[in-house]
């Protein structure tokens, strides 16, 4: 079956089931990365906000499973868990009552070039900040609006007061989790306990960090936060590489701990090429931060505009 039909008879499944009074249509966005993703949006008279559903990954599941009708049931069911969201518009075009509300976000300007044409957006390194009006957030999903220069140009604020406010949200609204990979792995039961304790002192993957807020969504914009990266270097007592896994999180490896910065950027290579969905894409090199200043390569990072929440007590 092909994309297109398959799209339609999820479409056409969804609307013979008992969904309420919602209406289906199928829809196309440029995502992130400029990935066209294609999917349903459900339409409830009663809120002024339409969830939309993608559609790859079930497409995915389906070929592993020729089972349309289990398809069908998980994007219903995951239609019924989402909220009802009402956007008071209004607020939303205030911008004294909106700006509690903006977050950003870290994205590769290179493959986001039409996005950055209309919309706020400071540079950094061969990255862009972007801003988000945070409309809801609901089990580690967060459902969110871009900034775009109209909107900008309605609240009639300029991009460095924007991202201030946004800085200033950050931790109220996203808390900052910075943990131990390893320790991570095996709370999470991604890695056995057994393992764990065998690993090795000389082991390089026992001294990784990684870096992100408790959402696990769009986090790796905090590796542009100064002082918050002024104290991971006091943690780690030492200059440190940050390694772009994704656009939802980092990871920190101490500089004394650390292979070669070639080493490492063939590994983010070699990763991306296998395992990230193309749009949370972020960069195939890592960054090295220094908080002496003394700049050692290429993607040296000490150029922040200004301060972050804290995170290490």
């Amino acid at each position: 079956m092909t994309y297109e039909t398959f799209r339609a008879k999820v479409l056409q499944g969804l609307q013979d089931r008992e969904l309420g009074n919602v209406s289906l249509r199928l829809t196309k966005q440029m995502k992130s990365n400029g990935q066209m993703k294609y999917g349903i949006v459900f339409k409830n008279p009663a809120a002024n906000a339409s969830p939309t559903i993608y559609l790859e990954e079930y497409y995915e599941f389906y070929q592993a499973t020729k089972d349309l009708n289990t398809v069908i049931n998980l994007v219903a069911r995951l239609y019924q868990s989402l909220p009802v969201i009402q956007v008071d518009e209004k607020k939303l075009l205030d911008y004294s009552a909106a700006k509690s509300r903006i977050i950003m976000k870290l994205v590769n300007t290179e493959k986001n070039r039409t996005f950055l044409e209309t919309a706020p957006h400071i540079p950094f390194q061969d990255l862009s900040i972007v801003y988000h009006y945070l409309i809801g957030k609901s089990d580690r999903m967060l459902l969110s609006m871009p900034v775009n220069d109209d909107v900008l140009k309605e609240w009639g604020v300029d991009t460095l007061e924007l991202h201030q406010q946004a800085v200033a949200n950050y931790n109220r609204l996203l808390p900052i989790k910075f943990a131990n990979l390893n320790q991570h792995l095996l709370d999470r039961g991604f890695l056995k306990s057994e393992y764990y304790a065998a690993i090795s002192d000389n082991d390089p993957n026992k001294d990784m960090y990684f870096l992100t807020n408790e959402y696990f969504s769009c986090g790796a914009v905090l590796m542009t936060c100064k002082n918050l990266m002024d104290e991971i270097a006091d943690f780690f007592k030492e200059d440190f590489y940050i390694i772009p896994s994704s656009i939802h999180e980092v990871i920190l490896f101490p500089r004394s701990k650390a292979p070669s910065k070639e080493e490492l950027d063939q590994l983010i290579q070699e990763v991306n090429q296998e395992y990230p969905d193309p749009e949370e894409y972020l960069s195939d090199h890592a960054y090295y931060y220094s908080k002496s200043g003394q700049d050692t390569g290429e993607y040296f990072m000490q150029n922040l505009l200004l301060h972050s929440p804290g995170i290490i007590s």
